[in-house]
C-alpha cells in the first residue's frame, strides 16, 4: 500500500488526524488544499471564510494523514456562528493527534494568534509552528519571528513555507507523516476529502460569491443545496438557494438584470462539472431571510454546534 512521496518509506502502517489551526486567513484552507493536492477546501480574501470543519485526507507513503482545516480562531466572538465557528475550531484540535499551528508572517504575533498559543498553553497541547508566506517578507525578520515564537515553548518542530506556491509543503507532509501513530487507514486510498457532496458544492458556489461580492456582500449569506438530482440527458441537476438578511443585499447579489448571480453560477458551475467529471446544470435562487443564522438546521449542516 503506498502513496506519493514514497521515498525512504516508513514500512509501519499510519493514520491519524492533523488539526490547522490559525487566525483568520492565515492561510489553512490553501495549505490544506496543497497538502492534500487538490482542492477540498475553499479560499478567498475574506476572513473567516471557513464556517465547517473540513476534513481533507492525504497520503506520505504508508501514512495517512487526516487534516482538518478549522474556521479561524479569533478573539471578539459577538455573535452565534461566530461562538460556533471558534467552538469547532478548538473540538478539532482537542481531538487530533496532531496540531498544527498556521502563521502568517506578514501579520506576525497578532491578537488572534496569541489567543491560541495561549489556548495551547492552558489546554498543555503541543503543536508543530507553520511560518506561511515566506516569499513576502526578508529573511532576518523571518528568523527573529521564529525565534520569537519558539521560546513560547510548546512547538515540537518550525517549518517555513509558502502555501500559495508550494514551497515548503512537501516537507512539512513528510514530517507530519512520521509522526503519526501507527495504525490502518481510515479511508479509502483514493478518496480526498470527507465532506458530503452537497455541502461541497453549496462551499464551491459560495465562495464564488465571496469572490465576486466580498467587498459589497458581509458575511450575512448562506449557501443551501436544496436539490440534487440526475439530469434528463446525463450529469447533475443541482438546486441551490442563496441566504441573505435584507433586500439590499439580495439586490447586489443579482446584480443588474441579473448579471451578478449569472456569472457566479457559470464559474461555480465549472468547477462543480470539473469536481464531478459530468455536466452539471446549475439553479440558483435568492432569498431574505433575516434568521438564517439563528436556524439549527444552518448549523447542522456546517457541523457546527448551535448551542456554543
Amino acid at each position: 500500500m503506498g502513496g506519493p512521496d514514497d521515498d525512504n518509506l516508513d514500512p509501519v502502517e499510519r493514520c491519524g488526524f492533523v488539526a490547522l489551526l490559525g487566525a483568520p486567513n492565515a492561510g489553512k484552507s490553501t495549505l490544506t488544499n496543497a497538502l492534500v493536492g487538490s482542492k477540498v477546501s475553499i479560499v478567498t480574501p475574506k476572513v473567516q471564510t471557513t464556517r465547517a470543519r473540513i476534513t481533507a485526507i492525504a497520503v506520505h507513503g504508508n501514512a495517512q494523514i487526516v487534516f482538518v482545516d478549522t474556521p479561524g480562531i479569533f478573539t471578539k466572538t459577538k455573535k452565534r456562528l461566530e461562538k460556533a465557528m471558534v467552538a469547532a475550531a478548538w473540538s478539532g484540535a482537542e481531538d487530533a493527534d496532531l496540531r498544527v499551528l498556521l502563521v502568517d508572517v506578514e501579520r506576525g504575533l497578532d491578537g488572534n494568534t496569541r489567543t491560541i498559543i495561549d489556548g495551547l498553553k492552558k489546554a498543555g497541547m503541543k503543536a508543530v509552528l507553520v511560518l506561511n508566506k515566506i516569499d513576502l517578507v526578508r529573511r532576518d525578520s523571518l528568523l527573529a519571528m521564529a525565534e520569537s515564537l519558539n521560546d513560547e515553548g510548546i512547538f515540537s518542530e518550525v517549518f517555513m513555507l509558502s502555501a500559495l506556491n508550494g514551497d515548503g509543503v512537501a516537507d512539512l507532509r513528510a514530517a507530519l507523516a512520521r509522526q503519526l501513530p501507527a495504525g490502518p487507514w481510515h479511508y479509502p486510498e483514493d478518496q480526498l476529502a470527507d465532506i458530503p457532496e452537497r455541502l461541497l458544492a453549496a462551499e464551491i458556489t459560495r465562495e464564488k460569491l465571496f469572490l465576486r461580492l466580498h467587498q459589497e456582500l458581509p458575511y450575512a449569506a448562506t449557501v443551501e443545496t436544496e436539490a440534487w438530482k440526475p439530469a434528463r440527458g446525463g450529469g447533475l441537476r443541482i438546486e441551490q438557494v442563496i441566504y441573505v438578511r435584507r433586500d439590499t443585499q439580495k439586490a447586489i447579489v443579482l446584480g443588474k438584470g441579473g448579471h451578478q448571480i449569472k456569472q457566479i453560477g457559470a464559474e461555480a458551475r465549472a468547477e462543480l462539472a470539473e469536481i464531478f467529471g459530468c455536466t452539471v446544470h446549475l439553479f440558483l435562487f435568492v432569498k431574505v431571510r433575516d434568521n438564517w443564522q439563528d436556524d439549527p438546521e444552518r448549523y447542522r449542516e456546517m457541523g457546527l454546534d448551535f448551542h456554543r
